[in-house]
């Protein structure tokens, strides 16, 4: 199996961190290179392409499609997993003017009736204040500037978040804006922009340790979209079984309750009840090897009842892809979720527990043996 070319990458592994020994140095070097090219919201198809070649290299068979690339072994039946690519970014959308790429993607406008609402635009509109970004060409990934977020606010005539960038106001509308991100190796976590490179990173290097099924990559899933590729590509495609496992990040409060479990699994989301055998078979695996899990719904259920014991607003559950596309599939599909926990969730500071990448890549083997 072809080995990973590491000599453009930039890790910062310290041989000091006992922690970075649980991971190979070759899936940090292909986490760095990966978190280093670009996939803002509804602009991914230059990180398809590093995708492609790197699949390539490690003897995926590769198909793109709308949305979704599907990257298979010799057995793509045996094991079917699923993340989502895209990250948070900016979109211009006229002269020195950006907007929050998913809202834009997502088409979240007053225009629509489908508006962002103004809590959400106010917890977004400090997060990230003098962050330096770059912009690129949206196909072929080619580099189109740099510059830094001078300052956000929100526009009261349209309802919506609009940002200011010093260095790229020479950017014509369209052009997307990522954040400069780079992967820190800490002593006991990983730290970047990590939803959902992270686990896009595994996927890849599976098929590096011999992983022969199939793994969806998909677009838009911030915008809310990414669900309907992969449904499309289950009805062109799928039988009659199609149990799917949906990998991604877990946000928690604090890094330390992230580290509290080592893997975070689920009952169901605001949308789905997800397919209890298979839940069953990964709180198993977690017990057999002894790994903590938490089951996220529980956890958000706690919450909700101390909460509103103390007058306060209950969370949801949240809306997660598998939930999306088991209401819409009308039974084609099911399946459930493993996720990595992580504290900083949709910050360039968000931080996942190396013990737990290395239990989530550790299960994933386990599960494709």
């Amino acid at each position: 199996m072809n080995q990973v070319n590491v000599k453009q990458t930039n890790t910062n592994v310290r041989s000091g961190d006992a922690g970075a020994a649980a991971l190979s140095h070759e899936f940090l070097e292909l986490l760095s290179l990966l978190i280093r090219s670009p996939s803002v919201v509804g602009a991914e198809h230059s990180f398809y392409r590093v995708l492609q070649r790197e699949l390539e290299e490690r003897g995926a068979q590769v198909t793109w499609y709308e949305g979704v690339l599907v990257a298979q072994g010799k057995e793509p039946n045996s094991l079917m997993l699923s993340a989502h690519i895209d990250r948070h970014g900016l979109i211009c959308t006229g002269p020195n003017e950006f907007q929050y790429a998913a809202f834009v993607s997502g088409a979240r406008s007053d225009l629509l009736g489908n508006s962002v609402s103004e809590q959400l635009m106010n917890k977004i509109v400090d997060r990230f204040d003098a962050e330096e970004v770059y912009a690129y060409e949206p196909w072929s990934g080619a580099y189109r500037g740099r510059g830094k977020i001078s300052k956000a606010h929100i526009c009261e005539f349209r309802n919506n978040l609009i940002f200011e960038v010093m260095g790229l106001e020479h950017l014509v509308a369209g052009t997307p804006v990522a954040f400069t991100d780079k992967l820190v190796v800490k002593n006991e976590a990983l730290v970047g922009q990590l939803d959902n490179v992270l686990t896009a990173a595994v996927l890849v290097h599976l098929f590096e340790l011999g992983f022969e099924g199939t793994a969806f990559f998909t677009a838009q899933e911030e915008a809310g979209k990414s669900w309907r590729y992969l449904l499309e590509w289950f009805r062109r495609f799928g039988g009659s079984t199609n149990h799917l496992i949906v990998v991604d990040t877990s946000p928690f409060p604090d890094f330390a309750a992230a580290k509290a479990q080592h893997l975070v699994l689920r009952n169901k989301d605001a949308n789905a009840s997800f397919n209890r055998a298979l839940t069953n078979q990964l709180e198993s695996l977690c017990q057999q090897s002894g790994y903590r899990s938490l089951f996220k719904d529980r956890y958000v259920e706690e919450r909700n009842r101390e909460i509103v014991a103390q007058g306060g607003e209950p969370q949801s559950l949240g809306a997660t892809e598998l939930g999306r596309i088991i209401h819409a599939s009308n039974g084609l599909v099911d399946g459930t979720t493993l996720q990595i926990p992580s504290s900083g969730y949709h910050t360039m500071q968000e931080s996942a527990p190396i013990a737990s990448v290395a239990a989530f890549i550790e299960l994933l083997l386990q599960l494709a043996r």
